[in-house]
């Protein structure tokens, strides 16, 4: 499995952006897609989860309400919708995915969000 992220930019606190994760390769085998975000001197973090059976989503805390998380199984591609944007979700964002029987872990490049206050 291979991953680009695009999407990424600089907002205003309150803007919205969105990100998109396009899959390709082995795309039938993943078995959840996820963004994650990293700071400058932070830990990278889980923003959000979606399973590709159910399509269960599950988000970190300080996103909740604010980012929503979707697929388009027919172009193999993840979105994140982030809105009410805070100079505190400024961070390079990755797609992450799992996928096969040995839960293969996989990263995007990343993509930066830059918000200002």
């Amino acid at each position: 499995v291979q991953l680009v992220e695009s999407g990424g930019g600089l907002v205003q606190a309150g803007g919205s952006l969105r990100l998109s994760c396009a899959a390709s390769g082995s795309t039938f085998s993943i078995n959840a897609m996820s963004w994650y975000r990293q700071a400058p001197g932070k830990q990278r973090e889980l923003v959000a989860t979606i399973s590709s059976g159910s399509g269960r989503t599950n988000y970190g805390d300080s996103v909740k309400g604010r980012f929503t998380i979707s697929r388009d199984n027919y172009k193999n591609t993840m979105y994140l919708q982030m809105n009410s944007l805070k100079p505190e979700d400024t961070a390079v964002y990755y797609c992450h995915t799992v996928s096969g029987s040995r839960r293969t872990a996989t990263w995007g490049q990343g993509t930066q969000v830059t918000v200002s206050s």
